[in-house]
Order: C-alpha cells, then sequence, then structure tokens
C-alpha cells in the first residue's frame, strides 16, 4: 500500500505540490487526472523517491522510500522524459535493469521486444516516441516490481498499441498483484482500465475517488416529461445535479440509490424514462461542480 501524508514540494517560490494526502491500495489500477501544470510529475517522483518532500510523509509498505534503496527496489518509475543511454540499444537498457532489480525477468523482456516488433539491438535514438514508450513500459513490466508508476505513459501510442499496453498491466495484476499508478491529463485514456482515480489540480487533489462507488450512487436519467411540472417535482424530490434538454428530451443527472430513482419515476409517470451508464467525464464533471470547480475548464 502507498500512503501519502501532507505531502507539500515547491521549486523556489512555486508550489508545485501542496499538502496532497491519498491512500493507493494494492492490486488496483489508480489513475491521477490533472492538467499540465497541475503537479502530477512533481507528485510520481516524489512517489519513487526521487524527490524530497519539503513537507509531509510518503510510505510504501510502512515505510518512507525516499532514500532508502529496498523499498526503491519495489518501484518501476516510467517518466515521461525518459532517459535512455546515449548511442545505446534496449538490450543495453535491459542489462541496466537486471543489475538494479533482482527480478528483472530477461526472458519475459526479450519475448515482448518481439511480440511488440522492437529491435534489441537497434540504437534507440533511432526509435519513435511510441517505440520508446513502449520499450520504458516492457522494461517495467519485466522488473518484477510491486508497484509500476507511468507518467504520461499513453502518450505517443497508437489506439492498438494502448491497448495492448492496458492488457499487459491486467495481466501482470492477475499473475503477482502488480499495481500500476498512472498519471494522465487525459481522462478518457483511463476510463477502461482504474479503479481508483484522483484528480490533481494546482498542486491539491480535489478528490480521490473509487470508480465503482461512484457509478453506483450518480446516473443520468433521460425521459420525455408530459408538462413543465414534472420536472419541478424531480428537482423537488431527486438529489438532481445537472439538467439539459433538447427539445422534448430531458438528460437529468441524479444522485442517489437507483432503486429509489426508479420507483419515483414509476410514480410520476413520463412519457419515457431510462437510466443510462455515466462516462467517467461525466462522473468528474459532476462530482467537480459540487465542489465549485468547471472540470471542463481544468481538463479538456
Amino acid at each position: 500500500m502507498i500512503e501519502v501524508k501532507g505531502l507539500s514540494k515547491s521549486f523556489g517560490s512555486m508550489k508545485a505540490i501542496d499538502n496532497v494526502s491519498a491512500h493507493i491500495e494494492e492490486g488496483h489500477v489508480f489513475g491521477l487526472i490533472g492538467t499540465n501544470g497541475a503537479g502530477k510529475s512533481t507528485f510520481m517522483r516524489a512517489l519513487s523517491g526521487v524527490l524530497k518532500p519539503d513537507a509531509g510523509q510518503i510510505l510504501i509498505d510502512g515505510e518512507p522510500v525516499y532514500d532508502n534503496p529496498s523499498v526503491k527496489e519495489k518501484i518501476f518509475y516510467i517518466s515521461d522524459d525518459q532517459y535512455f543511454f546515449r548511442n545505446g540499444n534496449p538490450r543495453d537498457m535491459a542489462k541496466l535493469y537486471k543489475t538494479c532489480y533482482p527480478d528483472f525477468d530477461m526472458e519475459k523482456w526479450k519475448d515482448l521486444m518481439k511480440k511488440l516488433g522492437l529491435d534489441e539491438a537497434a540504437k534507440i535514438n533511432t526509435f519513435s516516441k511510441g517505440m520508446k514508450k513502449q520499450l520504458s513500459v516492457i522494461c517495467g513490466i519485466c522488473a518484477g516490481t510491486k508497484y509500476l508508476l507511468c507518467d504520461e505513459t499513453f502518450d505517443g501510442l497508437d489506439p492498438v498499441m494502448r491497448q495492448a499496453v492496458k492488457a499487459l498491466f491486467i495481466k501482470e495484476m492477475d499473475l503477482r498483484g502488480l499495481t500500476p499508478v498512472i498519471a494522465s491529463h487525459n481522462l478518457r485514456e483511463l476510463e477502461d482500465i482504474c479503479e481508483y482515480v484522483g484528480l490533481l489540480h494546482k498542486g491539491g487533489i480535489l478528490l480521490e475517488k473509487d470508480i465503482d462507488d461512484m457509478k453506483l450512487n450518480i446516473h443520468k436519467l433521460q425521459c420525455v416529461i408530459r408538462e413543465e411540472g414534472m420536472l419541478q417535482k424531480m428537482k423537488n424530490c431527486l438529489d438532481v445535479a445537472t439538467v439539459d434538454n433538447r427539445g422534448s428530451l430531458y438528460t437529468v443527472t441524479v444522485r442517489g440509490e437507483k432503486e429509489r430513482i426508479v420507483e419515483f419515476m414509476e410514480l410520476l409517470n413520463p412519457v419515457f424514462y431510462e437510466l443510462l451508464p455515466l462516462s467517467l467525464e461525466e462522473i468528474f464533471i459532476s462530482e467537480t461542480e459540487v465542489k465549485g470547480y468547471d472540470v471542463k475548464a481544468l481538463l479538456f
């Protein structure tokens, strides 16, 4: 388990991270969402033990990560700005990581390199951005660490390769309980893989939620009503977050238990109604509006 307690980090007069706390459970995918400059990379570098916090604590399995080699062996960090040897090839990087991570699986590394079509003897400086990201992911998977920290890892990957990388993460989670922590500025990239999500803005976390819990307690209701008075009854009796209409069709975001909403709508007896699942984007828009933020302005 990763515990972050009151983490703060500044660079001169700029406060990159301001009193951030988070809990990242083992064996689950945690997504960290935020705009460019929100503090995601600083958070990830502190999490990996690269940066020393100005204040607060980062504990991995109960031990501080900074200046602690035994804890760092449990972490593989894929930065947005990846480092490779000058004029080196993938095989050189694998040999380096083999010395840093005792459980590095060279046979698995060779197999994944072959499956993804990467030449282990080619110069890395001839690789495209996407190929370099693939190489980093392969090294991260094969390092055999408990935690894999990914900063904008899907940026530069084509749609097919993004799905392939997600499938690799899920497979390793099933096989050995890998815990991926994925930072991204794009909600849509994480919607189909993350179980827990934190929204980072201006150095602070606005919210940290279990996606399934959010989906159970917020719903999209589409309906065609007989008269305007019906809409007012819905606002009075249900926890209505947003209302939008196109002609006679109303789309309403409602908080609460699904059974209670269905029971109310049956009694209301509109011309038509249905409950639909919300996308992660729609859930975040609703949750952050409650806190006084316009998530569309923050993230899209």
